[in-house]
């Protein structure tokens, strides 16, 4: 066994790290291990005194990005003793704790064997009376907007989407306009240029309370109320298969009020298709006001880039096979749904299998693993793994709708389309009469279509499908939202 743990304490500073310190004999190696990232530490020895350090940055890269904060969330201290297993947590002689501290990106606390990370919020504002605070500050503050751009996609989980899109638009023509983008944490990776604001901090209420333009793919929150001369884009994320706002099942007066007075907040909506800007109209209320047909210019990659190089950031070769699995998110539960084992799905496919969660799956989950696995959940951009699979295998995921502007095969597995068609959400037309590909129930099923399935089958389908729902993504979508942004005056580009 190692030896006990004697002390334990945070550094401060650019590179904030937890330090433990112990007696021999030496651990072969101390990680903290989080659901969706782990740092190594680094185990050093002092002969003389007989002791160990093991020193763990609270930093992680992913992707071959930047090493940026770990992400908040609960991260189990493992200690591996030389010529035994690992312990985890308490078990872990981890008796040591250290309280809770500010460390500048971040905060930290340690108890137990486990370290808890939280986003670098003041405590004075880590509360309801914080927040309320905050809100009235700036609801009442004097002045006019700024010219910048508020960004917000899947409520500050990544930077991504349609927002990235059009951030790096208009970073390009419009290079002096500030732009803000809301994050969870500041484990999220922001564009170039950007300014990061931690949603919840006086920054983040200043930036969102000011900005001329407001550039979101989701409902806003924490009581948004526009002030004078500010402008929403809601770019949503989705042409929609399933009923979305007042078109759920089922009647819900708050439901209902709740969508209509969301929806009031915004001035623009932006839809992929025609199909898409009737459906939401209707179903957000939002009537009698402007939506932009412009196709997605998250898309516009799909058919201006290639997958080369996330295919190289993910360590697969050129000529490998790549599945993308791509459910979409459960009302019933929070985490990722289990109708795959892809590790026998690569085993049978013999294709290396991407596991792409809902951003909703996002915290509550927990990595995918085995062999020619890669969970891809936390990757920071959708587009680009639609570059780089060969196959799309999804559900109810509006994913579909991107991802057909590839013109690659797509497979709907859909083991509970009974329960989600009929007491989940419900569907606006019907999948598998219309789906340009497989719609089978099973994962041997889905083996089979993915080994037999002729393409020209689906060929008719998929021509219809496109022309229905792609016909704007034509690598120009960013282009043409960033010029009506500038033609009409929602921001000044000097």
């Amino acid at each position: 066994m190692s030896g006990p743990i004697v002390s334990a304490y945070f550094e401060t500073g650019d590179e904030p790290a937890l330090v433990l310190t112990g007696q021999k004999p030496v651990p072969t190696a101390v990680v903290l291990r989080g659901p969706r990232a782990h740092v190594d530490a680094e185990v050093t020895t002092d002969e003389d005194a007989g002791t160990w350090r093991a020193h763990a940055p609270l930093r992680a890269s992913r992707w071959g990005g930047p090493e940026l904060p770990l992400p908040a969330g609960e991260y189990a201290l493992e200690v591996t003793p030389d010529g035994g297993e690992s312990s985890t947590g308490a078990g872990a002689e981890a008796a040591a704790s250290v309280p809770l501290a500010q460390l500048g990106t971040l905060r930290a606390e340690l108890a137990e064997g486990v370290l808890t990370v939280g986003p670098p919020m003041d405590p004075a504002y880590d509360s309801g009376e914080g927040q309320d605070a905050l809100e009235r500050r700036y609801a009442t503050r004097p002045g006019g907007v700024e010219n910048a751009v508020f960004f917000e996609s899947f409520y500050g989980r990544n930077a991504s989407c349609n927002p990235l899109a059009i951030d790096r638009e208009l970073a390009r023509r419009a290079p002096h306009v500030t732009r803000y983008w809301s994050v969870i944490d500041l484990s999220v990776q922001v564009p170039e240029g950007a300014v990061a604001v931690v949603d919840g901090t006086p920054e983040w209420w200043r930036a969102r309370g000011t900005a001329r333009l407001l550039v979101v793919n989701d409902w806003l929150r924490r009581r948004f109320s526009r002030r004078t001369g500010q402008i929403v884009l809601q770019t949503w994320h989705g042409t929609p298969l399933k009923r979305l706002a007042l078109h759920r099942p089922g009647f819900d007066p708050r439901r209902a009020v709740a969508v209509v007075k969301e929806s009031r907040r915004w001035n623009v909506l932006l839809a992929q298709n025609p199909y898409s800007a009737r459906i939401l109209s209707k179903a957000y209320a939002f009537l009698r006001r402007p939506i932009w047909i412009e196709g997605y210019p998250r898309n516009d990659v799909l058919t201006t880039g290639d997958g080369a190089a996330t295919r190289a950031t993910l360590g697969i070769g050129p000529d490998e096979r790549v599945l993308l699995y791509a459910p979409t998110w459960r009302d019933d539960r929070t985490e990722m749904v289990d109708f795959v084992d892809p590790a026998a799905l690569a085993a049978a496919s013999d294709a290396v299998v991407l596991v792409r969660g809902h951003s909703r799956t996002l915290q509550p989950g927990r990595d995918a693993e085995g062999p020619r696995v890669i969970d891809v959940t936390g990757f920071p951009d959708t587009a680009q793994l639609l570059l780089a699979a060969d196959a799309l295998i999804t559900d109810y995921s509006s994913v579909m709708f991107d991802f057909s502007a590839t013109g690659k095969p797509m497979y709907f597995l859909v083991p509970d389309i009974e329960h989600y068609r009929g007491e989940l959400r419900g569907f606006y037309f019907d999948l598998p009469r219309y789906a340009p590909g497989p719609v089978v129930r099973t994962q041997d099923d889905l083996i089979a279509a993915l080994r037999d399935t002729d393409p020209s089958e689906f060929a008719a389908r998929y021509a219809a499908w496109r022309a229905k729902f792609n016909a704007r993504d034509d690598g120009r979508a960013a282009e043409r939202v960033v010029a009506r942004i500038i033609d009409q005056g929602l921001l000044d580009p000097s």
